[in-house]
């Protein structure tokens, strides 16, 4: 019998891996504006650019880490609950593989987010529309491996992820064209 408070530890999980999502998410849109701030004329860039620092900032130190920490301990404390279960899944150990790329995503775009700080940012918002979608890569792949657990076969995961990689990137290119046509 599993602890009575496991499911709602499991929707605490939930709830902050959403805020954690949605803040990575924002935080690369983020970037990507004061990237194109840096082609403004004056004194478009000198105000645009403070304002996104602070924007990125309060996002990640008070959304974006934080919800990264409570998703990690709420997620330890279900398998500390359910070990037995929990990690002899293999499922379990694909998805903790996957958040392991997740928290070095996450501090990547720390890092990035200290560039900006500095004015040293050095990715063009194109590299950065495809940086936001690794997190999409991650998200989509972590919820498949959960929801469908042993489901899917290793070729059809595999497959899907790459599909839904490439749909991305062909979403990516149309963006950047119908961009250079407007603009």
């Amino acid at each position: 019998m599993l602890n009575a408070n496991y499911d709602f530890i499991k929707a605490l999980h939930l709830i902050f891996m959403v805020s954690w999502f949605a803040g990575l998410f924002y935080m690369v849109r983020l970037f990507i504006y004061f990237r194109e701030a840096a082609d403004k004329t004056s004194p478009e860039k000198e105000i645009l650019q403070p304002q996104f620092i602070i924007m990125m900032q309060r996002l990640w130190w008070i959304i974006t880490t934080p919800a990264m920490v409570l998703t990690v301990l709420f997620g330890t404390w279900m398998l500390a609950l359910n070990p037995d279960y929990l990690l002899s899944a293999p499922w379990m150990h694909l998805k903790l593989g996957f958040v392991f790329v997740l928290l070095i995503y996450h501090f990547y775009s720390q890092k990035l987010l200290r560039n900006c700080e500095r004015g040293q940012i050095t990715w063009s918002s194109n590299q950065l529309r495809i940086w936001n979608e690794v997190a999409t890569l991650l998200l989509v792949s972590i919820v498949f491996i959960v929801v469908l657990k042993g489901q899917l076969s290793w070729l059809t995961g595999t497959i899907g992820f790459f599909g839904v990689g490439i749909l991305l990137m062909l979403g990516i290119k149309l963006y950047k064209k119908l961009r250079k046509t407007q603009g």
